[in-house]
Parts: C-alpha cells; sequence; structure tokens
C-alpha cells in the first residue's frame, strides 16, 4: 500500500503542496515546461529570472565534471537570464497562475538599478504571482549591474531589496551568492532592506574543465571560453553549510530560507530541511532525469517520514542545525576505532593503502588472507570507512578514552549503508 504523509508547508504566507519547486533556470523557462513541471507533481517554480535586459546568449554554454563513470557531479552553466521579451514573461506567468491556482508561481527578477527594480516588481503585481524572487546572484552575466557583482555589495543588496519591498506587497526572497566569504552580511542586508526570505545558494563560479583541443576552458564557444556558474551534487556541502552559517545567525534564525544546491534524491532535500530550510529548489537533477524525479523525491521523503513516525514536515524542520558546533565544542576526550567484517571484506585492499599513503599506518595487511588488521598507530581518523566500497564492511567499533578523561554515553554513526 502506497504511503501517504502531509508533504504540505506554509513558506512566507503561502501554502504549498509540497516543498519541491523549479528554481529560476532553463528547466522553468516558458508556459510549456512549466505546466508539465507542474502535471508532473511539482509544488511551484520560480519562474526563470527576468529582466528589462533581455539575453542574448552563446551557443554551446553547457559543460559536466564527472567521476570515474559516475553521472554529473557537477555541471556549469553560462545561460544568463531569460532571452524571451520581458513581457512574453510575465504573460506567460499569469496565464500558469490561472490555469494552476494551486501552484505557487514565484517571479525571478533581476535589475541594473533602482528603476528597473521597481518597475519589474511592478509588473509582479500585475501578473499576480504569489512570491518575488530577486536574482542578486547569477554569476555569468555580462553586467558588473547584475548578478553576484550585486550580491557581494551589501548597500546594493540593501538598497534592491528596499526598492522591491516599497513597492509591491508581495514578499520578497533574496537570493545569495556563494562567491563570497560570509553570507550572513548580504544576507542581514536583504531583510534590513525589507526582504522577507533568503534563497542560497546559487551557483559557484568555476573552470570546469579544460579543452586539450583549443586550449581554453569549456565549454568552448569560437575557441574561447568563460569563467561560470557550477551546480550539481558537488555543490550541496557548500549550500549546506552557508545555510548552517546564515540560520545560526541572530539575525537570520528566524527567516525562512529556500535551500538550492544539489538536490538530486529525496535525501537531499531532507538534509535541507534537517536544516531548516522551507523551500527546496532543484535544476541540475531535472536537466539530467527530467521532471519526473519529483515523484521519487515525495515518495522517498514520505517512506523517511513513516519509517520515523513523522506526520507532517513541520514536525523534523531544522532537527540537525542545533547539532552543528564550533569546532571548539566538539568533544576530543576519545577515538572510536574501526572495525572489519571479514565476511564482507572482499579482499580489495585500499583500505590498507589509504592508510598507509594518506593517514597514519595503522593498518597491517595479512597477504596470506587478504585481510587488514589494526594495529596500534590507529587514531580513529576514519578514513579506511571512507574508501572501503563494501557498504558496512568497515563501521565504527571499540571507543578509547584518553588519558584522564571523563567517561560518557557516546553518541555516533552505525548504519553506513
Amino acid at each position: 500500500m502506497a504511503i501517504k504523509k502531509d508533504l504540505s508547508i506554509d513558506f512566507l504566507g503561502v501554502k504549498c503542496e509540497n516543498p519541491f519547486f523549479l528554481s529560476s533556470s532553463p528547466v522553468g523557462s516558458n508556459y510549456e515546461m512549466v505546466a508539465k513541471s507542474f502535471e508532473e507533481g511539482w509544488g511551484g517554480v520560480f519562474y526563470k529570472t527576468v529582466g528589462i535586459f533581455v539575453a542574448d546568449e552563446c551557443s554551446p554554454r553547457f559543460d559536466n565534471v564527472n567521476k570515474e563513470g559516475l553521472p554529473w557531479v557537477g555541471f556549469k552553466n553560462m545561460e544568463q537570464i531569460s532571452d524571451k521579451p520581458t513581457e512574453v514573461n510575465f504573460e506567460n506567468m499569469y496565464k500558469l497562475k490561472r490555469d494552476y491556482p494551486d501552484k505557487i508561481m514565484v517571479a525571478s527578477i533581476m535589475g541594473s538599478n533602482d528603476e528597473e527594480w521597481r518597475k519589474l516588481a511592478k509588473m509582479c503585481d500585475e501578473a499576480g504571482v504569489d512570491l518575488i524572487e530577486g536574482n542578486f546572484s547569477c554569476p555569468q552575466m555580462t553586467s558588473h549591474a547584475m548578478g553576484s557583482d550585486v550580491g557581494s555589495s551589501p548597500d546594493l543588496v540593501r538598497a534592491y531589496s528596499k526598492a522591491v519591498s516599497e513597492t509591491t506587497k508581495i514578499p520578497f526572497i533574496a537570493k545569495m551568492t556563494p562567491n563570497i566569504t560570509s553570507m550572513e552580511v548580504p544576507a542581514i542586508a536583504a531583510i534590513e532592506g525589507g526582504a522577507k526570505g533568503i534563497a542560497a545558494i546559487n551557483t559557484i563560479k568555476s573552470i570546469t574543465n579544460i579543452d586539450l583541443e583549443n586550449m581554453t576552458a569549456m565549454p568552448v564557444v569560437n575557441g574561447k571560453s568563460s569563467i561560470s556558474g557550477y551546480s550539481g551534487a558537488a555543490c550541496k556541502p557548500i549550500a549546506l553549510r552557508f545555510i548552517a552559517q546564515m540560520l545560526q545567525n541572530e539575525k537570520l534564525k528566524d527567516i525562512p530560507i529556500s535551500g538550492i544546491g544539489g538536490i538530486e534524491t529525496w535525501r537531499d532535500g531532507l538534509e535541507f530541511l534537517l536544516l531548516g530550510c522551507r523551500n527546496l529548489q532543484v535544476t541540475t537533477a531535472i536537466m539530467q532525469y527530467g521532471y519526473r524525479i519529483v515523484e521519487d523525491m515525495k515518495n522517498g521523503l514520505m517512506h523517511w517520514m513513516d519509517e520515523r513516525g513523522y506526520n507532517k514536515l513541520d514536525d523534523f524542520i531544522g532537527k540537525a542545525l542545533g547539532n552543528i558546533v564550533p569546532a571548539e565544542d566538539l568533544n576530543r576526550d576519545f577515538k572510536i576505532y574501526p572495525q572489519f567484517d571479514d565476511e564482507k571484506c572482499i579482499g580489495c585492499g585500499r583500505c590498507y593503502v589509504s592508510c598507509y599513503d594518506g593517514a597514519h599506518q595503522a593498518i597491517d595487511w595479512d597477504a596470506e588472507r587478504r585481510r587488514p588488521v589494526l594495529n596500534d598507530n590507529c587514531v580513529g581518523c576514519h578514513l579506511c570507512l571512507n574508501v572501503c566500497p563494501v557498504a558496512n564492511c568497515i563501521t565504527p567499533g571499540e571507543i578509547k578514552w584518553k588519558d584522564g578523561r571523563e567517561q560518557i554515553d557516546i553518541a555516533m554513526k552505525h548504519n553506513y549503508e
């Protein structure tokens, strides 16, 4: 029997049927695409960013990074904001909201000055959108007056947030750039300007590959290339870090956040929710697998909720945030030694090689049995566990307390499947 759980959630006063949205990107850039995504079950869309400026795109404009034959680990996108006329985009948003009134329409906008931000905000009002996102973070704009150069300037973020918030009563979300040391600074500036929520993160400035034929970066555009945005699974750790830091900041702890960056599975989405996000945006996974992945995400999340006894998202949103502490607050009184399951071990020797060449020479190799043997050099770093290709073959084992340290009950991870 199918498991059904309540995935609805309130985000900035708007009731969403589920937290899974298309992010403002190529995956939601016209009526037909968004309509199809709604039919597939997405809760809403951050429509591809619209500006007064209409993009003139290059070709090709995508590249990817993989590892050992895996699907995309990371994805490079040199596409800018919408290449369609501004009026056409807002007309599409109006029709989508008319035809799918229960779905959430978020207009993502980008201006190059105060006047343009105000004009776009008025057009959002006329289109009847539910929410507005301010794109302060696109890393591949051809003008320094737009995109991530704006997002790294707290004064501009504050001013443009104020321009939109003074023009419309529609809740405004500021989309942050990760191409900065501290995201809290522009995020606080956005809230000071009137933004009600934060979206994070946008893509990371990158060069993904060097083409050996044309001696330039990828993708190759008439023998040249450019630095531009990196997305996909490789960006998730960076996104989670920035989001945690913002939600642990006293001035931002109660601000609703839309999480973006490497969400490809239900578990990825769950991790953002556990940090405290109330909305999830997806692009790169859709580009690989299509809109239908939302069913996998919803079903996986509902099964996990059923296993844990949760009935709604608010039962567990933010549960992990308080357990992420400064490095100086970690308990350093003990070591947890790895234990090896000889029955599961395939005798590949990766743990031995990695420990000897990259750690503490704490594993001896029994050549006759082709099995690892732990020695007294072990410091409990668990590199061996991380390189082992067999799930739960190497797991945490004996706890050893450092001399003179107080022994307490230890919470640790047991299952690595």
